[in-house]
Parts: structure tokens; sequence; C-alpha cells
């Protein structure tokens, strides 16, 4: 046992002489002196020996701690003696690594931009589910049985033996749900995805994003809806816009119009992006039909209210010059770093 503790002692000494930083000399003394070192478990089976040897072996033991505790002290001293402060000194007045930040898509802050403007305005903002079912998507929305909209060629179905289910092919459904838990007067907006099944091209994708408006009282007229939009307009476009409403038709508003602006790139002058009319086809809007109030649980000819719906995708693809609304889903981070 005398042997082993002299090894011990000496093994511990010549480690610690060549022990290259302090974190490896504290794992030398460690191995030694710690919790289950080599030294400790002498030290603990003292107590199974007979009186005499415990004391004859617990001399040298402890003698053999205190020396390598000795041992240990010097040569950290050693070692701290041999820092290079000079090189370890940080200059704390030195700028710092500037961090990588990501970049929002440009979808993300058109969409940002447009709740901004309409929340000034009073509009609260309201969300739906994007897979949705067929009466909320179609049938609440006066939409006929015979429609093209529900063709396979034209939305994704999906396979359910809990009744029929879609992917949302616009935002409007959004309109009844809020409507069934909500009465007179209100104005939401409702920006989200939108699916259709169609072939993708520089103008057209499967997957984009919308924004629905709607405003409900008893004598919301057009001409409300007319200032709402060329207020908006003019404040996202930071710029005087002239727009006018052409008569169109849509199911769920009665009567309907598409909405025109003056063309942004050509000053109205006429250029190949809007077919050198001067103006441009920029959402689908009318005064909700009363079938839609009635579906939400509304009585029929109370209430009032005009109803819109634009992309998104278009309007950022307007706002920054985009050429391929494909763009905003690639991925690439070379497109989304630009903004």
């Amino acid at each position: 046992m005398k042997q082993k503790i002299e090894r011990i002692k000496s093994e511990s000494f010549g480690k610690m002489k060549y022990a290259a930083s302090e974190r490896e000399l504290y794992d030398i003394k460690v191995k030694c002196l710690g919790r289950n070192g080599s030294l400790t478990k002498i030290l603990k089976s003292l107590k199974n020996m007979s009186p005499e040897k415990r004391k004859i072996l617990g001399s040298l033991a402890n003698q053999a701690r205190r020396d390598v505790e000795e041992t240990y002290q010097k040569r950290r001293k050693e070692l701290s003696e041999q820092v290079d402060w000079e090189k370890e000194r940080i200059d704390a007045t030195l700028p710092g690594e500037k961090a990588e930040i990501g970049s929002l898509n440009p979808v993300s802050l058109v969409q940002r931009e447009i709740e901004e403007i309409f929340s000034s305005m009073g509009f609260e903002i309201a969300d739906g589910p994007e897979v949705e079912t067929e009466w909320y998507n179609f049938d609440s929305l006066n939409v006929p049985p015979d429609h093209p909209a529900r063709d396979m060629q034209d939305t994704f179905w999906l396979k359910s033996e809990k009744g029929k289910f879609v992917l949302r092919t616009h935002t409007s459904p959004v309109q009844v749900r809020y409507m069934q838990k909500n009465k007179p007067p209100f104005r939401i907006i409702v920006p989200g995805r939108v699916f259709r099944n169609e072939a993708t091209d520089a103008n057209h994708e499967h997957t984009f994003n919308q924004f629905e408006g709607l405003m409900v009282g008893l004598d919301i007229s057009a001409a409300n809806f007319r200032s709402t939009m060329k207020i908006f307009f003019e404040e996202f476009f930071q710029q005087k816009i002239e727009i006018r409403l052409r008569p169109s038709y849509f199911p769920f508003t009665e009567p309907s119009f598409e909405i025109d602006m003056n063309c942004l790139v050509c000053g109205g002058k006429g250029c190949p992006v809007c077919k050198y009319s001067g103006w441009i086809e920029i959402a689908g809007a009318g005064m909700v039909n009363q079938k839609v109030f009635e579906a939400a649980g509304y009585p029929k000819n109370k209430y009032q209210g005009f109803a819109f719906g634009g992309s998104i995708d278009r309007l950022a693809m307007m706002k920054y010059k985009i050429d391929d609304i494909r763009l905003f889903q690639s991925g690439d981070l070379r497109f989304i770093t630009q903004f």
C-alpha cells in the first residue's frame, strides 16, 4: 500500500510538470484527489484497516494529498504567468461583428402594410381556416352547384369521411364565419393564403395571397366603397391614384364591379403592361348579396354592405416591379434578400 501511495504521488507530479494548460492540470488533480480519485479511494479504505496500519498509512496518504495539492498550486501559478496577456487583451471599443439578419418575403411586407393602412381606417383584421367546408366556400356565398369554380379543374378537393372539404379558393368564406358571430355595424379585412388548381406561369400560381374586405351597416353604399379604396391605394402607393368601377358579376355581390386603377408604369398613357388602355384591373368587389346575409343568419334587406377582394401578390409585383409571381415561393435567397 505504501508503494501504491508513492506511485500515485510520483505519477501525479510527473503529469503536472508537463501539463500544458490549466484545464489539463486541473483534470490531473481530479484524477488523484477528486471524489473518485485514486488517492481519495485509499483514504476512504482506511476505516477498514487495523488501528496500527491505519495510523501509518493514514499519515502517508494525507501527506501525499498535501504534496499533490501544493504541486498543483505551484504549477498553476507557473502556467498563469506564461499567458501572453497582450495577446489575450480585448479592446472593448472595437465594433462587433455584424449579425446576419433575415429578410421578409415581399408578400409579407405588403400584407403588413395593407393591415396597417386598413387598421388606421378602423378595420379589424379577421382570420379563418385554409381548409374549408363546401358550404362555407361555395353554398353560403351563393355559388350555384353548376358553377365552374366547383370543378376539379379549378379547386383542390380533399377526401374526407366527415364531409366535403376544399382548400379555400378565396378568403370570402371568412365573411360568413365572421357575420355568424358578430352583428353590424363592423368593418373587417381578411388577409390569407388561397389555392387554385391551375397551371403556373409568370402571372398565375396555384398558391397565392388575397386580402378580403367587408363593411356592413344600415346605410353603406358604393360611394363609401369607392372612397375607401381610393384612400387605401393612395396611401399604399404614396401618390395620387385614379380608380374606376366597371360592371361585373360575382355570385356573392349584387351589383358587382371590377376595380381599375391608372397604370403606374406609363402614367395612364398606355403601355404593354396595361395593354395600352391606361388602366390596370386590381380587384373585384360589389354590394353584398342579400342571400349571403341570409346564410349568415341576418334578416333579409335589413343591412347593406360592400365586399372586395384583391391579390396581395399582384400588389407586391406592382410596388416592387416584380415580373414573375413564382419568385415569391421560389425560396431563392438571392431574391428574398433584396427586400
